[in-house]
């Protein structure tokens, strides 16, 4: 009898301590999930909340009523209109704006008067710093991207180590696969962890991109218009100048005649005579 019950308790105590690794491999929680991962899960969870937040930050100032404010235009145009100071009432309206559709069109005004080549260089400078304004902290997101499957990948290769290093060490590791699978299961955590974040945030890099460039796109549309509107007007005064101006006289096909001085006669006065250039003139012999 008792010869039957001593293997089948072994047996039950090999279930019962297979449940027991089973539950203990079992991820309970994402705070589980993260001790099992190791160290690098460390680095991996920062990098996620730095890059929720940049995200976060992004979207809330690229906003289309914060970049191009959608009453900016409508305003300025009767304040450009007007000659008297109306360009020094524009330039106060943009500071007054503070967009980066405004500074753009301030960097525009200050330069009104001058040759169109410097108003466009101007307007392309002040239009550099807000695309590069608008597109800060995307290297970090683009950065983080390509770092956290890196990082995951480096934990991995940590537990791998240390899972052959375990099996390596014991006695018993012969023929038990379980100690080098339970090694391997908590190496690749980080693995998984590192692409969970990673993806997640190339997709909001390449968004918020896409986003910047439509606002440039449409910013830059507008400050054409306003090239066109403002800094290629001619100005009256130019054009009574340009109309003023004489035509060169054409050349004549006259021939050119000669006074020839004769002799002095008996009359009262010197006879002049034009003739061609080309006639021979007859003197009379001393």
């Amino acid at each position: 009898m008792n010869a039957w019950l001593i293997p089948g308790l072994t047996v039950l105590a090999q279930e019962s301590g297979a449940g027991a690794d089973a539950a203990a491999l079992k991820v309970q929680s994402i705070w589980d999930f993260i001790v099992k991962g190791g160290p690098m899960m460390i680095p991996i969870g920062l990098c996620s909340l730095l890059a929720l937040a940049v995200i976060v930050e992004r979207l809330l100032s690229l906003r289309r009523s914060k970049v191009i404010p959608p009453d900016f235009i409508t305003g300025l145009q009767p304040i450009m209109e007007n000659n008297g100071d109306g360009y020094k009432r524009a330039l106060e309206y943009c500071r007054g704006n503070a967009s980066p559709i405004a500074n753009i069109f301030a960097a525009g005004i200050r330069s009104l008067g001058a040759s169109v080549e410097l108003v466009e260089k101007h307007i392309e400078q002040a239009g550099e710093r807000e695309v590069f304004n608008l597109r800060r902290f995307l290297r970090m997101l683009s950065v983080i991207a390509s770092i956290t499957p890196l990082m995951g990948l480096l934990g991995t290769i940590f537990g791998m180590i240390i899972a052959f290093q375990t099996v390596a060490a014991s006695g018993e590791a012969l023929g038990r696969t379980e100690l080098l699978a339970k090694g391997i299961y908590q190496a690749m955590i980080t693995t998984a962890a590192g692409l969970m974040v990673a993806i997640p945030v190339l997709i909001g890099y390449h968004w918020i991109s896409g986003k910047i460039e439509r606002l440039v796109g449409e910013m830059d549309g507008m400050t054409v218009e306003f090239v066109e509107n403002h800094a290629l007007v001619r100005t009256p005064a130019s054009a009574e100048v340009a109309s003023e101006t004489p035509a060169a006289a054409p050349e004549s096909s006259t021939p050119v005649t000669k006074d020839v001085e004769r002799a002095p006669s008996d009359g009262p006065d010197t006879d002049r005579t034009p003739i061609p250039p080309d006639a021979t003139i007859a003197t009379n012999p001393a």
